[in-house]
């Protein structure tokens, strides 16, 4: 990267975040890395979201700018974001309402990206520490081992989207996406498409954010045995098979754009859900795709022999 320091802008999804919203305010406004602002969109919030964000904006001396979100749920909001004409820096960093970023949150993350080349895509996430509502620590998110690679992201997410720092030819990649496609969430569709087309995406096991579990979230922190048994249920109940369907379309949309050796395990992956069982199953080894655990590696297996991938 160039010898300045970076410029981070924070792309902020909010909704209705009054309750937690100033605690993740005043950890934006601690960070070491000085050189960032803010670019929120706020999805119609009725409570006093705005108000918060007005009052941040007036105590900073860093820009920040509200939108309208679209108001057709969560990813929707961050996908605008990251399409908006606003959005102009040498680094964006995706950020949720509810948590606490750690003071070095993104100076760690600037840390990482200047090793890197700017003309490569390029995608930085880590581990998390959770809280509760209370603020009181539930313990961390899993640590990971395995590579992230596109043949992991095919079929796992392991990149939190409150942690995600990803650079300008990044964006350009995830701007391309077709207007139309949908997507399961918006730091699965980042894990999936940066590494798809040939970047870099490199995990930090040393967490960088308080993650918030309360029952407003949509994500939660993919530990433990309640979370082990929701993995089940979704793999049973057809969700997973669902969640592929509509990573398949949008990642077959945007083949031109995929790495050769990206399109064969794509192609691999879809014919694995197809055909006869021993078929499916040898197109699933043949497509390399794997989770991070043996155990999930077993399910991944038993998901394609019993026609749930």
């Amino acid at each position: 990267m160039s010898t300045r320091s970076p410029k981070v802008l924070i792309l902020l999804a909010t909704y209705n975040g009054a309750d937690f919203l100033q605690q993740q305010l005043d950890s934006i406004r601690a960070q070491t890395h000085e050189q960032w602002e803010l670019l929120a969109s706020d999805d119609g919030s009725t409570d006093e979201t705005r108000e918060l964000l007005a009052r941040f904006a007036a105590s900073v001396p860093q820009s920040v700018v509200v939108l309208e979100g679209p108001k057709k749920g969560f990813w929707r909001n961050f996908v605008s974001l990251v399409r908006s004409e606003a959005a102009d820096a040498d680094l964006y960093a995706f950020c949720d309402q509810d948590d606490i970023w750690f003071h070095d949150k993104l100076a760690r993350a600037v840390a990482w990206f200047e090793t890197q080349a700017d003309v490569a895509p390029a995608l930085y996430f880590s581990r998390t520490e959770l809280i509760g509502s209370d603020g009181a620590t539930r313990g961390y998110s899993p640590e990971f081992v395995r590579p992230p690679t596109f043949q992991n992201a095919l079929v796992q997410n392991i990149g939190g989207g409150n942690t995600m720092v990803f650079n300008r030819r990044a964006r350009l990649f995830l701007r391309a996406t077709p207007q139309g496609a949908r997507i399961v969430s918006h730091d699965w569709w980042a894990y999936q498409l940066v590494t798809g087309v040939g970047g870099t995406a490199h995990y930090d096991p040393k967490p960088s954010l308080q993650y918030r579990q309360h029952g407003q979230n949509l994500v939660g922190g993919n530990r433990g045995f309640k979370s082990r048994l929701l993995r089940i249920q979704a793999f049973a109940g057809g969700q997973v098979a669902a969640w592929s369907e509509v990573n398949l379309s949008f990642l077959h949309a945007m083949r031109e754009l995929l790495l050769p050796e990206s399109v064969i395990v794509l192609d691999r992956f879809a014919r694995a859900r197809n055909g006869s069982a021993p078929m499916r199953l040898w197109q699933l080894w043949k497509s390399g795709v794997y989770r991070q655990t043996t155990l999930e590696n077993i399910g991944l297996y038993l998901g394609a022999l019993f026609r749930k991938l």
